[in-house]
């Protein structure tokens, strides 16, 4: 349950930080908005809601140290260049790995490629998938000892 719940709470953050970003709404006004189902005739629990919230304030408040690093791993492209859904679910895992370390980033990961797929393209979840390896194979993306 808790793994669905956050797949939902994921699948809904990137809804919210789209519109956030390419409608330019205020966050609190679009997060007020939870639509009943998320997938066909998936309800989203109140867990899976304060999940997405979570991870949309967590985006936002980190975003300075995050886009840089999406820069820097995505050889060829501007982050303006790149389709806002690519962007945001790589802000989304990038913002887990980094912050939120009870979660595997290999789940990050897997769950970040699996929306880009279902939201954009399976060549959309290629592009994150080579994105957040790289990351991850480099040493910035490495966890330290103190860790």
């Amino acid at each position: 349950m808790k793994h669905r719940q956050r797949h939902l709470g994921r699948e809904l953050a990137l809804r919210w930080l789209y519109e956030i970003e390419v409608a330019h709404q205020p966050p609190e006004e679009v997060m007020a908005s939870v639509p009943e189902e998320i997938e066909e005739l998936e309800t989203i629990a109140k867990e899976g809601v304060e999940f997405a919230r979570e991870l949309v304030r967590g985006v936002l408040a980190e975003r300075k140290g995050i886009d840089p690093v999406i820069a820097r791993f995505a050889k060829g492209w501007s982050l303006t260049r790149m389709a806002a859904i690519e962007r945001n679910v790589l802000r989304i895992a990038l913002y887990e790995i980094m912050h939120m370390p009870d979660i595997p980033a290999s789940v990050s990961v897997d769950e970040a490629v699996e929306i880009a797929k279902h939201y954009a393209s399976d060549e959309s979840g290629k592009f994150v998938n080579g994105i957040l390896g790289a990351y991850l194979r480099s040493e910035e993306g490495k966890p330290s000892e103190t860790d």
